[in-house]
């Protein structure tokens, strides 16, 4: 797994680079996924991979009981103090709905235990990605496995095979207005066929008219899957995959237009 990704700089960084990412409207599509695939309703989940909380502090105000985990220390402060800023003032996601403050805690994916089991276990925003050999993969799967109650539902996107090959990645600029000045984003990518991987080489610029504040890189390898080999790591960590959707359009199936999909999960035996 990426060992030198998320430090403090990009971490401080992170919810403005993703602003416009809607994650309101992806715990939408969490809830959806629930109630279509779920045996038994959902009410305590585990994040695995957490960030800095976009998905679970959001959840944790609609009422569910929600674990965050992340390897990152620096993404796990700013997630623990969007918690505290966040719920206290929103104690109801809607009035029939009480929140339960999401707890964050360190930990890696590959090697969690925390000794209990949850209705639900997410690896969203391309968690799963991140685990770039075949031990890694297996070894999040497993923990994902081990934290799952009967019936439960694992769900996790992905970077998708057939479409970064068909798409390509490409170099991008992405500039955002601060309240100092600017932050800049510029990113590279090259594929490694062999091993299934993206690698994607950031410089971040943080900037105060024509004067540089801080600048950093981070080069993060992506793990891009293919449908039979996602099914074949899940059935060997005891789970059967369900469907593969395109998301965030989870009407459709996956194609080759999906650089991003949603696998869906649940666990086999006991």
């Amino acid at each position: 797994m990426n060992d030198q990704v998320f430090g403090r700089v990009y971490a401080e960084q992170y919810d403005l680079l993703y602003g416009d990412k809607n994650y309101e409207a992806e715990c939408d599509l969490l809830e959806e996924v629930f109630r279509r695939y779920g045996q038994g309703p959902v009410k305590t989940i585990l994040d695995l991979g957490c960030g800095t909380g976009n998905h679970a502090i959001p959840l944790a105000r609609r009422g569910y009981q929600v674990t965050g985990v992340d390897r990152s220390p620096d993404m796990l402060k700013h997630a623990q103090e969007k918690a505290a800023t966040n719920l206290p003032s929103a104690i109801c996601y809607s009035p029939s709905v009480i929140s339960h403050p999401p707890a964050f805690l360190h930990g890696d994916a590959r090697s969690v235990d925390l000794g209990r089991q949850f209705d639900a276990v997410l690896m969203m925003f391309a968690v799963l990605s991140y685990q770039l050999t075949n031990d890694d993969v297996l070894d999040a799967l497993r923990a994902v496995r081990r934290h799952l109650r009967p019936g439960g539902l694992f769900v996790c996107d992905v970077w998708y095979g057939p479409a970064v090959l068909a798409i390509r990645p490409g170099d991008r600029v992405k500039v955002i207005p601060t309240a100092e000045g600017q932050l800049i984003r510029v990113s590279s990518s090259r594929l490694d066929l062999r091993h299934h991987l993206c690698e994607v080489n950031y410089q971040l610029w943080r900037l105060n008219g024509n004067q540089v504040l801080s600048t950093t890189s981070e080069r993060h390898c992506m793990r891009y899957f293919f449908p039979l080999e996602l099914d074949f790591y899940i059935r060997l960590a005891g789970m059967s995959l369900s469907v593969l959707l395109a998301f965030p359009q989870i009407e459709q199936e996956a194609d080759e237009r999906s650089w991003n999909v949603l696998g869906i999960a649940q666990p086999v035996g006991h």
